[in-house]
């Protein structure tokens, strides 16, 4: 066996989306060739520290059959050094006596302080390579709001929306969103996903009490029009140029894709690939890719929409609206990410050889350029 590549795999984190994190980093650790990779798991505490944990690396070195559903956040604590190329973590008390070295880093932190181009920043300030989006990608397609500008910049159709910040006034809010779309609508926390903090407002009372639920998860929301129609979410993989792979279909459980139908009680049908017509997969495979160029994301995303074919009074519809860019989508055994690119030809352990790749590659580029500057 030759030198094998060390693989930092980040789990854990401080957002809501802290468990999907763990069960996300089980599905891709076991996914990782042994002969390829040594795979270092690291937790992140839901206060923000990192563990290297021992119980996971015990389990991989068990072999598959001992994984358990989710890596548990244990270990002793470690911090990664902030000199560039150093590539080590190093102990922080006296039962890890060796630093531990790495070659790169797998982030499978969901939602803020993982998604949002913060832990990106520090690898960038590290000089590591890592897998996924950068610092900018990830600010903008975290945020909501950002991201539908962008959206809206790059000429790509979405669903109208409207912004609040914490300590505005709610009841004017409630009228820009009676002026703008009316009642039935979504609200939704700006910086978190797995539809955590999102919910159905039907009125002005429920509009109130949903702006509570969202403003305990961020400080900035948004409510977005009620789109009756059919979710189709398209993975991305690569990046000059991007590929998209076939489309899928969510059939929600509920009235719309909740965090239980994602992760716990899989009432939701996922379809892949989707029923459409050859038109209309061309077309939101091409909107899946201007959606991730629009938001200057790297590497990989799930890019989600909503198909609207007909309105109410049986009119056509507005056709595919982007909905969102998710640059860490979930991972796990019945995410859609991994099954979309499986229906496209790619293994989901070959998924994590070309993003791994592809981090490398991107750490070079930006190597030879920073070096070109210093000359």
């Amino acid at each position: 066996m030759g030198q094998r590549i060390r693989v930092l795999l980040l789990f854990g984190g401080r957002s809501a989306e802290h468990d999907v994190s763990r069960v996300s980093a089980v599905t891709a650790a076991a996914a990782l060739d042994p002969a390829r990779y040594e795979v270092i798991p690291v937790a992140i505490t839901k206060d923000g520290r990192w563990l290297l944990a021992g119980e996971a690396s015990a389990a991989l070195a068990a072999g598959p059959d001992s994984l358990p559903s989710a890596f548990a956040v244990e270990g002793s604590p470690v911090a990664e050094l902030p000199d560039p190329g150093s590539r080590t973590l190093v102990p922080m008390d006296e039962q890890q006596s060796e630093p531990v070295s790495f070659d790169v880093v797998l982030p499978l932190l969901h939602g803020p302080y993982g998604e949002d181009g913060t832990v990106q920043g520090l690898f960038e300030l590290a000089g590591v390579p890592y897998v996924g989006s950068g610092v900018v990608g990830s600010a903008v397609a975290m945020d909501k709001i950002m991201m539908k500008r962008a959206f809206a910049a790059a000429g790509l159709p979405t669903p109208a929306h409207v912004p609040f910040r914490d300590g505005h006034d709610v009841e004017r809010f409630g009228d820009e969103v009676e002026e703008a779309f009316g009642f039935p609508c979504f609200v939704k926390p700006a910086n978190l996903g797995s539809s955590v903090g999102v919910s159905k407002a039907r009125n002005r009372n429920e509009l109130e009490a949903a702006v509570e639920r969202a403003l305990a998860f961020d400080e900035w929301m948004l409510a977005e029009e009620a789109i009756v129609g059919r979710e189709i979410e398209v993975g991305i993989l690569g990046d000059d140029p991007p590929a998209a792979s076939v489309a899928g279909e969510i059939v929600p459980g509920d009235d719309f894709y909740t965090y239980a139908d994602k992760y716990e009680d899989e009432a939701a049908q996922l379809l892949a690939p989707a029923p459409l017509t050859e038109l209309q997969s061309a077309a939101v495979r091409d909107l899946a890719v201007r959606a991730f160029e629009a938001c200057r994301v790297e590497a990989m995303a799930r890019v989600d929409f909503f198909l609207e074919e007909r309105l109410d009074d049986g009119s056509a519809g507005r056709g595919f609206l982007v909905n969102e860019v998710n640059t860490i989508p979930g991972l796990t055994a019945i995410s859609m990410y991994p099954r979309l690119w499986a229906e496209s030809g790619i293994s989901y352990g070959e998924l994590f050889d070309r993003l791994i790749t592809l981090a490398f590659d991107r750490h070079e580029r930006r190597a030879r350029r920073a070096g070109r500057q210093r000359d």
